[in-house]
């Protein structure tokens, strides 16, 4: 199973990255769980200096941009 975080503070952008995330995760059909980071600590913790985020298994994959689901189907197939 892959773990997907998308990290953020709730915003519109953050949202349409977990919604485009999952999207691209059903496409390929992957078993994934999506989780939602919303905490500020966690989210400098993790490394990362501009939101929306995405994670996937822990490393940080994408920062400050809402990537396109070809974009995440492209990084998850890698």
């Amino acid at each position: 199973m892959i773990k997907l975080q998308v990290l953020g503070s709730g915003c519109a952008k953050c949202k349409t990255l977990g919604q485009h995330t999952e999207a691209a995760a059903q496409a390929l059909g992957l078993e994934y769980e999506l989780e939602k980071v919303t905490d500020m600590n966690a989210i400098i913790d993790a490394g990362v200096m501009s939101t929306p985020a995405l994670a996937v298994n822990g490393e940080i994959k994408s920062m400050g941009k809402v990537l396109s689901v070809e974009a995440i189907k492209a990084l998850l197939s890698a």
